[in-house]
């Protein structure tokens, strides 16, 4: 995901709420393909069963808004799936829950709007927002230079990168440094496939060993599956997803977790929405309601004290 420079390094632990909700929607859930979406309005969070905690309304943050959205009253938010803790679909329905979905919900109260939900598969995330078919993204997004080129970001919460392998760890891989020459899983368009990998294949080139062998996967489910299945090595992703697949699946552990450092919710450059999306996530921040969020998904220790706008990793 990110780069060194962060301090929190305890594995998250996990609710048994989430953690029995999780095992059954690995089998029940679904993930969109393509560009495909489905749309969860969800307007008053608390009202609508979402569970996340109610939050006032941050006028100051309000008042920030663009025309559009105060006329529409409606942020379209992107967000992928089957990835518990951080997004997933509660069982048996199509209404998007995990910790970015209830950030969301969040950020919709304290601006006093409803938070319409599109799922998306990550990769389609950028251009979707490009094309005017979502106001925002909150997925987990690492700020990097050149997504800075199109998005805003503004930080929200912290987390790492995550080497799962087979349990029993048969290929001895201890951490990136044994990645050379590996079958690995990557999500399409992370951070880990676009920014983390290129960098460990010049360290394995420098070495003279092999480069590392990519799958891509659209969600790392599937990625999960393959590993469990023998066609993959290892799998690297963000650490809450893998750290939580690992107690769900006794066929996996999590070899190491490393480099944890903020996310950021993703705004259009040219939307206007930055400056109340910032407002908005400092009252966020600093609410209990945002620590309730992060503590119903056993990711306390992702919680983080500065809404930085465009701090780049």
């Amino acid at each position: 995901m990110n780069n060194p420079t962060a301090a929190l390094r305890a594995k998250p632990g996990l609710s048994a709420v989430v953690a029995t909700a999780a095992l059954m929607l690995a089998v029940t859930a679904c993930s969109p393909t393509g560009n495909a979406s489905a749309s969860n309005p969800s307007g008053d969070a608390a009202a609508a069963g979402t569970g996340v905690p109610a939050l006032e309304v941050n006028q100051a943050a309000v008042d920030l808004l663009p025309e559009s959205i105060k006329a529409s009253k409606v942020l379209r938010v992107a967000i992928p799936t089957n990835e518990p803790p951080t997004q997933f679909y509660r069982e048996g329905t199509q209404e998007m829950t995990g910790t970015n979905p209830d950030v969301a919900r969040l950020i919709g109260e304290a601006l006093g709007v409803k938070v319409d939900i599109q799922v998306a598969n990550f990769d389609s995330i950028i251009p979707g927002l490009a094309a005017n078919r979502y106001d925002m993204t909150v997925s987990s997004m690492t700020p990097t230079e050149k997504r800075m080129e199109v998005l805003d970001f503004v930080d929200y919460m912290q987390i790492g990168n995550a080497i799962a392998v087979p349990k029993g760890n048969p290929g001895g891989i201890k951490d990136e440094n044994a990645l050379c020459g590996k079958k690995v899983g990557l999500l399409t368009g992370s951070y880990q496939l676009t920014v983390n990998v290129p960098s460990y294949d010049e360290a394995c080139a420098a070495a003279g060993k092999d480069a590392i062998q990519r799958s891509e996967f659209q969600d790392t489910r599937q990625a999960i599956s393959a590993l469990t299945s023998g066609r993959l090595d290892t799998v690297l992703a963000d650490s809450p997803i893998l750290n939580f697949a690992a107690t769900q699946n006794p066929g996996i552990e999590v070899a190491r977790t490393y480099e944890f450092a903020p996310v950021g919710v993703g705004v259009p450059k040219d939307s206007g929405l930055v400056k109340s999306v910032s407002a908005a996530l400092d009252a966020v921040i600093k609410s209990e309601s945002y620590t309730k969020v992060l503590g119903k998904y056993g990711l306390e220790t992702s919680a983080i004290t500065d809404a930085r706008v465009n701090f780049a990793q």
